[in-house]
């Protein structure tokens, strides 16, 4: 029986060649995943490992506002304590925070976030073991910095060169050093590296004198465990120690975390690919055992059992299974090093190191690849064992009986009500548990839509064939009823179809929806023409506000300055404004009093905590600040809660006033004139042409709230796009085998009078037909699972409202329509080419 499997492999190669794609994708997708995340995670971990390679031990304090005001890090003296430590050969200060480093264009080098600037921490050698110079020497003046390789070879920089540094506050001016190579965390993740004198990085990021983290080398031979006992004796309580070996194993730990929702999701892409790809399996299967039902009888009425039969079809389906898993493992190395090559796009640096082929992703497409193969392939080769002997008289195979379609229907019908009903219970649920309800309920909508999609492709064709039949004539009639002939084909044809676009249907309306809200958010709530932050996200510095206030053609600006009160016992996050200029920059619906009282001292706070507080215009409540100082502030207006402004709204230079290092997130603009590009460079120029500064119109604010959304969805779009390329081979596949078993009809159909141009377009429009049903039962569903996911985020955002993507809805019917003409290319060729008397005589 393994023989006549293998014989009959190699007698449908072309037939399960489109199973080994639908497979190999899948499997290259888990291997892939795998391979990549275990050759990022090795990587990282040897770069941690290197980092700390010299640290015997790190101590670090970074302690809170209240305890920073007198002790913001750790002092000089207590450097000098670790550095007498027996055992202890050199003990470096650290300092850092965001510095910056414009191109030739004035552009920012490297993504802001990790862009860092430290200090230059030489030992008696005047070596600071941490760089390593490829030119020049480290900064030992004021005027002077040094600059990581990568950063001064995109900058065009060399030792000598007058460099911009941009940091929190204005862009100064220095002299480039030295170049050095690092293994900085910062510079591997794409960013930059500024190395300043000591005195100058204390200035910039924390307080002369006074460090936030201590290296400590230790003397050769000495025991880190034992040296961290020493060196816990001699620093602040406040402070924490921890072996390098400790920190870098830290660092891994997390490294792997972070990547293990990468992991997930990849993964879970593989996994919907393999679910698609089953039910190409499934049919292809099928359709094998159907066009063997002489055979199989045959086989059966000289003496092979049922057992026999379907492990015949069962060995038939693991050596294709074998074949795709080692195919899709080849594939997947080659994906994992396409993105290990891709992330520099994003310009996301990742170390080097050799690709890590473990056994782990192996075992896991070989495993992959041929059970799901072999599980798809169960229920045909169970169908082929109960072939009855006397079927070898027939070459049809009996139509499944009224009982069996009875009960196949009542069950999808019962799975879909079930999982609708999930689906609408969790869209009134909301929040978390809602969106679990609906996960649950879409599994159980779309085990149940497919498992119905027979019966509902014949009324959803009816409604589409009078298209094809008024423009296309007898070949659109032809194409029509042969989509129907066979619903069960022509359901798990479609049903690939049907998941693909399910998800990405789903996703689109979902992404639109939240889009179109956030938006309306955007300019329901902002009337500034600007809006300015720092690319880090980190704190503007007070000059900034400064210089804008006096830039030509501003009208108003104000800082959404970030501070707490504590207001009668209850903590409430504040924001600092300009009095006279916030009505002018934002839209707030005043409740009850006045935002001219701002002017005066007093406070406005939102609707919502208004209400829960008791709170109304004229009380008088007891406030403490953040330096513990003591006040009282009177309610001056009650306004409607805002997304862009704190609950309380207060001047910001009463908050000012009790925090010497404010937090400004956002600076609002109005200009005279509105929004231009000559406003947004004369904003430029007054904050010093500071490249670290990003200056957003009111599209750049929408695009900032709204734009990670088309992003995700633009990659969801992309990975999704796998599951139609299945989808693909499963149209093809169902085609050629439609195109095999209707030989004698075409034949007819020739000899009558059809010629070949129209029996190609017979066939494509079959293929169009398959594919639009299956387009229209995945978005109309995806429509439902969009709207409900959307009800579960009602609550957080404000001017929700169903948004269905109707541009991306035609577009997707157009590609699945695409997709029919493109699968039907070889089946429609070969259709044509039947030679007509051969065809006639075939059975």
């Amino acid at each position: 029986m393994f023989r006549t499997a293998l014989r009959n492999v190699f007698a449908h190669k072309a037939r399960l060649l489109m199973t080994v794609l639908a497979v190999m994708l899948g499997v290259a997708f888990v291997s892939g995943t795998l391979v990549f995340t275990d050759t990022l995670s090795q990587a990282f971990r040897s770069q941690s490992a290197k980092s700390y390679d010299d640290v015997a031990v790190a101590v670090s304090l970074h302690p809170d506002p209240e305890t920073a005001r007198t002790t913001p890090g750790l002092s000089q003296e207590v450097l000098d304590r670790i550095g007498k430590v027996d055992g202890v050969a050199a003990a470096s200060g650290r300092v850092d925070g965001f510095a910056g480093v414009p191109d030739k264009d004035g552009k920012l080098i490297g993504v802001g976030w990790s862009n860092k600037g430290t200090n230059f921490a030489p030992g008696k050698d005047g070596k600071d073991r941490a760089y390593d110079f490829t030119s020049g020497t480290g900064p030992v003046k004021d005027s002077q910095i040094a600059l990581d390789k990568e950063t001064a070879a995109k900058g065009g920089y060399k030792v000598g060169d007058t460099v911009r540094v941009a940091t929190n506050g204005p862009v100064k001016e220095y002299t480039l050093s030295g170049v050095f190579t690092t293994e900085d965390g910062a510079v591997s993740a794409g960013g930059s590296l500024v190395l300043f004198d000591t005195a100058v990085a204390q200035q910039q990021y924390l307080k002369p004198g006074f460090y936030q983290d201590i290296t400590v080398t230790a003397v050769s031979g000495a025991s880190a465990d034992k040296l961290l006992d020493e060196v816990l004796k001699v620093v602040p309580k406040a402070a924490t120690a921890q072996t390098g070996q400790a920190l870098a194993d830290q660092q891994a730990e997390e490294i792997e975390s972070g990547l293990s929702a990468v992991n997930q999701v990849l993964l879970g892409f593989a996994g919907i690919a393999l679910f698609v790809g089953v039910f190409l399996i499934s049919n292809t299967f099928t359709m094998l055992v159907a066009q063997r039902t002489k055979e199989l009888a045959l086989m059966r009425a000289v003496g092979a059992s049922r057992k026999q039969i379907t492990r015949s079809v069962l060995a038939e389906a693991g050596v294709v299974g074998l074949v795709a898993s080692v195919v899709g493992y080849g594939l997947g190395v080659a994906m994992a090093l396409g993105l290990r090559k891709g992330m520099s796009a994003f310009e996301l640096k990742v170390p080097d190191g050799p690709l890590v082929l473990g056994t782990t992703p192996i075992v896991s497409a070989l495993a992959v690849g041929i059970l799901i193969t072999m599980l798809a392939a169960w229920l045909p080769g169970r169908r082929a064992a109960k072939i009855p002997p006397v079927a070898a008289m027939s070459s049809v195979h009996a139509a499944a009986t009224t009982k069996s379609l009875v009960v196949r229907n009542s069950i999808g019908a019962a799975f879909t009500a079930l999982g609708a009903v999930l689906i609408v219970l969790g869209a009134g649920e909301g929040g978390e548990t809602g969106r679990l309800f609906i996960a649950g309920g879409a599994f159980v909508t779309l085990i149940g839509v497919i498992v119905l999609i027979p019966l509902l492709s014949r009324p959803v064709i009816a409604v589409i064939r009078p298209l094809f039949v008024g423009v296309f004539g007898v070949s659109g009639k032809l194409a029509g009823l042969n989509a129907v002939r066979n619903p069960r084909r022509t359901g798990a044809t479609a049903s690939a179809l049907a998941i693909g676009l399910t998800l990405v249907t789903g996703l689109s309306v979902l992404g639109t929806t939240v889009g179109a809200a956030l938006d309306k958010m955007t300019t329901d709530n902002i009337k500034a023409d600007y809006m300015v932050q720092m690319a880090s996200g980190d704190s503007l510095n007070p000059s900034a506000l400064a210089a804008i206030e006096k830039a030509p053609g501003v009208i108003a600006a104000s800082p959404q300055q970030a501070g707490w009160l504590e207001l009668k016992g209850q903590i409430a996050s504040a924001s600092g404004v300009t009095p006279v200029d916030i009505e002018q920059l934002f839209h707030l619906s005043v409740v009850s009093g006045s935002l001219d009282s701002l002017a005066t001292g007093r406070i406005a706070v939102a609707e919502t905590t208004a209400t829960k507080q008791g709170w109304k215009v004229g009380d008088t409540l007891p406030a403490e600040f953040g330096d513990k100082q003591k006040s009282s502030l009177t309610v001056g207006a009650v306004f409607k809660d805002s997304e862009f402004v704190s609950p309380v709204m207060v001047d910001a230079k009463i908050l000012s006033a009790h925090d010497p290092q404010p937090y400004i997130r956002e600076i609002y603009v109005a200009m005279d004139g509105g929004a231009s590009a000559q406003g947004e460079k004369t904003l430029a120029r007054a904050m010093g042409d500071n490249p670290a500064i990003v200056v957003m119109d009111q599209k750049d604010i929408r695009d900032t709230f709204g734009g990670a959304i088309n992003m995700m969805l633009n990659i969801m779009y992309g990975l999704l796009a796998m599951a139609l390329v299945i989808a693909v081979l499963g149209v093809v596949n169902t085609l050629a085998m439609s195109v095999f078993e209707r030989q004698q009809e075409i034949g007819m159909l020739r000899a009558i009078g059809l010629d070949r141009r129209r029996v190609k377009r017979m066939v494509r429009l079959e293929a169009v037909v398959i594919s639009l049903f299956g387009a229209v039962v995945g978005i109309g569903l995806g429509s439902f699972l969009g709207w409900a996911l959307g009800e579960t985020l009602k609550a957080n955002l404000p001017g929700y409202a169903l948004v269905l993507p109707w541009d991306r809805i035609g577009i997707f019917l157009v590609l699945a329509g695409l997709v029919g003409v493109l699968a039907a290319m070889w089946p429609a060729r070969s259709a044509a080419k039947l030679n007509v008397l051969a065809a006639i005589k075939a059975e």
